[in-house]
């Protein structure tokens, strides 16, 4: 059972004690990302994840890195769209140096000017990297098109442009301003002592307070967007508008997605691979946020048969949005993501991770049993009526890359009936 604590100057501790454990895993989640940043500040949150493993006024970059391993312990930190978060993982033993390296990341890096030319270089090599992967690469346009004019559709990453003006001094500066108690979310779960949560709870009362981050409204609108590269597969993304997280029918859009494209025995996966034999891999993912969603369709075929891998993929939307699943498959995939839950849950990691986002994202923590119920309820009407509602050919966009047609053409090939 866990306990969460509010303090004075808004930050959240969430704490449960795990029993017959040796580790603990502590994160500082954070309510600031990409969509928080202005069009000339795009990348900075991300920026500044990287920075923090650069060096603190006690610890160097290479001192930082010794010092975890000395304690076999595990540090890292993401990204998205909505937040951040920095963790770490250690033996119970060793959870007082843990924080202590977390702390000093997170609230005494030294930000020096010639860490941050050389980080950028390597954030630039990263965007290469994402460049040349055509999957991701997709994705991102997509995210692009069907957002555009919005923080939603600019790269976490962020881009040359808006990084050459970005310092170690104006990052400082941005993380100061951003990163403050009212925004954080402090999780920490398995072995520890009373004592170790009392010297966590003391740091953050010790933090400033400050405002929440304003957040300009995002909504899915149709687009296609193509991408020429000289490969030998198409990559390719249909999407539809989705529910956004807090929607009170997420449990039906997770359940939908895992039979629609969850693995191999989804509807995709059998129909283009195993009956059409199309692709080497097809599958279907939602992407979504506080106010908006989206499910897309990928897969990678050769270009003489992508018409007929988006013909399929578009007719097992239409059969689902007309008849829905049949109950087997939605007994099947609710089996699925119970086990996935439940199973997930005995992972120390997991279970600090899922008290820090559901505190942050959904400004309380939703516990497995709720969640177990969710999935009960969900039914095959459901099911049929969210995929009437989404599967709607008027609203589908498409994200093309590789030896691609005109966008002109696929446009007119998705407006055909």
């Amino acid at each position: 059972m866990y306990q969460q604590k509010t303090l004075p100057n808004g930050a959240r501790l969430l704490t449960e004690a795990v029993p017959g454990v040796r580790s603990a895993a502590l994160g500082f989640f954070i309510g600031v990302g990409s969509r928080h940043e202005s069009a000339k500040e795009n990348g900075a949150a991300h920026f500044i994840e990287h920075m923090l493993f650069k060096g603190t006024d006690r610890r160097t970059a290479a001192q930082l890195a010794k010092d975890t391993d000395a304690i076999g312990g595990q540090l890292n930190a993401y990204t998205t769209k909505e937040h951040t978060c920095f963790y770490v993982r250690a033996l119970d033993s060793h959870l007082d140096r843990g924080l202590d390296i977390l702390e000093d990341m997170l609230f005494h890096s030294k930000f020096d000017p010639a860490d941050a030319e050389l980080e950028r270089s390597v954030i630039l090599e990263e965007i290469g990297m994402y460049e040349d992967t055509p999957e991701d690469l997709a994705a991102e346009r997509l995210s692009a098109a069907v957002y555009q004019g919005t923080p939603l559709a600019r790269p976490i990453l962020g881009k040359q442009s808006t990084l050459v003006g970005m310092d170690g001094g104006w990052l400082n500066s941005w993380q100061k301003e951003h990163y403050h108690a009212g925004v954080l979310v402090a999780a920490l779960a398995g072995s520890f002592s009373p004592q170790q949560a009392d010297r966590l709870e003391s740091l953050l009362a010790s933090l400033p307070s400050g405002p929440s981050p304003k957040t300009r409204p995002a909504a899915y609108r149709r687009a296609v967007t193509v991408k020429r590269k000289a490969i030998e597969q198409n990559h390719l993304i249909l999407a539809f508008p989705a529910p956004s997280y807090l929607d009170p029918r997420r449990a039906q859009v997770l359940l939908f997605n895992s039979l629609l494209g969850g693995g191999c025995s989804s509807r995709l996966f059998q129909e283009l691979r195993e009956r059409r034999g199309l692709c080497y891999t097809v599958y279907s993912y939602v992407a979504d946020h506080a106010d908006t969603g989206l499910l897309g369709i990928y897969t990678a075929v050769n270009p003489e048969q992508e018409t007929e891998a988006m013909e399929a993929a578009r007719q097992v939307a239409a059969e689902l949005a007309e008849h829905g699943p049949d109950q087997e498959e939605l007994d099947r995939v609710r089996e699925q993501a119970k086990a996935n839950l439940l199973m997930g849950l005995e992972s120390i990691q997991s279970r600090m991770s899922h008290l820090g986002s559901s505190a942050l994202l959904y400004g309380r923590v939703r516990e497995p049993q709720e969640i177990l119920d969710r999935y009960n309820a969900v039914t095959r009407e459901q099911l049929r009526d969210l995929a009437g509602e989404m599967f709607r050919m008027e609203q589908v966009s498409l994200s093309a890359v590789g030896r691609v047609r005109p966008a002109g053409e696929y446009a007119q090939w998705l407006d055909t009936p």
